[in-house]
């Protein structure tokens, strides 16, 4: 299994495509490429419908996919606000790969069984690794789309990303083989000799004590442990130190809502992280996300130096000098020095990725959309010798 993975900025989309496609050539040598993924900045308007055929004529990969991200990244550098695109192609031999775009139309019905959603890709003898998923956020509904690949495919790793860096409806872009989709999502399925391994990096601190949410309408917590919200939200910024508490005060507050129904002390690695997008007129606390009660919450702050540290200590465990590429899908709003701390450990492992409106990835026995995360798909040899 080898990749090689190239960036390119300018205007010219023409002239980008070609540099990244002559570097990915010279780094991967002579022969066909059998997947490759792009990224690429939104800014190039309409002319971005032309960037899948540039591509797959100059790389001739037998699947390729992508999308739209408002930042996109590799090893070496992140571009912002800038025109780029960054490519990311390797030789998987004895691997599978099976690429489709799907609308809300084509999704099964919610009492579906697992087979209709099955039946969303080509069958395949050898066995699935895996999936990576690329959806657009105005139009599809990807948490339908995540519980049903959840249950057509159990036990699977389910990673990707949210297309971003539009504020048009239809700004944003998927791309599949030679296509170009403004709607829906991009499914990728990978078989065979291949494994694919997840990485999940939070974006905020915990803080305080856990709680239990005992009374909840929609998206608004009214209670926790039968207290008002707003006030059970100001005792635990009270028992804060003083610095924590200078860091939770310049900081969005967020709430870690537990990703498993039943747990009553979860551990700091399974709440789903979301935005406290206000408070209303009674003072109860409106979430980004529907809150249920019974649910175990506690409360997060934003701070990039234990981000930092937390994807660090992650990527160590990884032992990614066993793994052939990796792409990263990471929050818009989060402020770690991700792609920096991925270079430091992983060496010359090829990366590609961009900065998304929503990361999707594996909690537990789930998949989610999480929020100010990092998320990294580890791709490598499922036959390799391990230690």
């Amino acid at each position: 299994m080898q990749f090689h993975s190239a960036i390119a900025t300018g205007a010219d989309l023409e002239a980008a495509c070609r540099s990244t496609a002559i570097a990915v050539r010279s780094g991967l040598g002579p022969g066909p490429v059998d997947f490759a993924i792009v990224f690429a900045q939104p800014r190039y308007g309409a002319v971005i419908e032309r960037l899948p055929v540039l591509m797959h004529d100059l790389l001739g990969a037998r699947t390729l996919v992508g999308c739209s991200g408002g930042a996109i990244t590799d090893r070496r550098r992140t571009v912002d606000n800038r025109h780029a695109l960054v490519v990311l192609a390797g030789r998987l031999p004895g691997v599978r790969i099976d690429a489709v775009a799907v609308s809300n139309a084509d999704l099964p019905s919610a009492d579906a069984p697992p087979s209709a959603w099955r039946d969303l890709l080509p069958p395949t003898a050898s066995p699935r690794a895996g999936f990576l998923v690329l959806g657009e956020p105005f139009h599809f509904d990807t948490q339908a789309l995540l519980a049903g690949l959840d249950f057509g495919f159990p036990g699977l790793p389910k990673v990707g990303g949210i297309a971003s860096g539009s504020r048009h409806p239809d700004g944003h872009a998927l791309f599949v083989d030679r296509s170009t989709f403004h709607h829906g999502a991009v499914i990728v399925s990978l078989a065979g000799d291949v494994q694919l391994d997840t990485i999940v990096a939070p974006g905020g601190r915990p803080f305080g004590r856990v709680g239990r949410v005992t009374k909840a309408d929609h998206n608004r917590l009214l209670m926790v442990d039968n207290v008002p919200a707003g006030q059970f939200v100001a005792d635990q910024l009270a028992a804060l130190g003083e610095s924590d508490r200078s860091i939770a005060e310049q900081s969005p507050l967020f709430l870690g809502i537990a990703c498993d129904p039943f747990a009553e002390r979860p551990a700091a690695d399974e709440f789903l992280v979301r935005h406290v997008v206000g408070v209303d007129q009674e003072g109860h606390l409106v979430i980004a996300d529907p809150v249920t009660v019974g649910r175990s919450v506690q409360l997060h702050m934003r701070d990039s130096g234990t981000s930092s540290r937390e994807l660090r200590r992650r990527l160590q465990r990884a032992d990614l000098g066993r793994c052939a590429a990796a792409l990263m899908f990471r929050c818009l709003g989060r402020q770690s020095a991700d792609r920096e701390t991925f270079a430091a450990i992983g060496g010359q492992v090829p990366l590609a990725g961009f900065h998304c409106n929503g990361e999707i990835a594996p909690l537990g026995a789930s998949t989610f959309l999480h929020g100010h995360a990092a998320v990294l798909a580890l791709l490598r040899p499922r036959t390799e010798a391990r230690p």
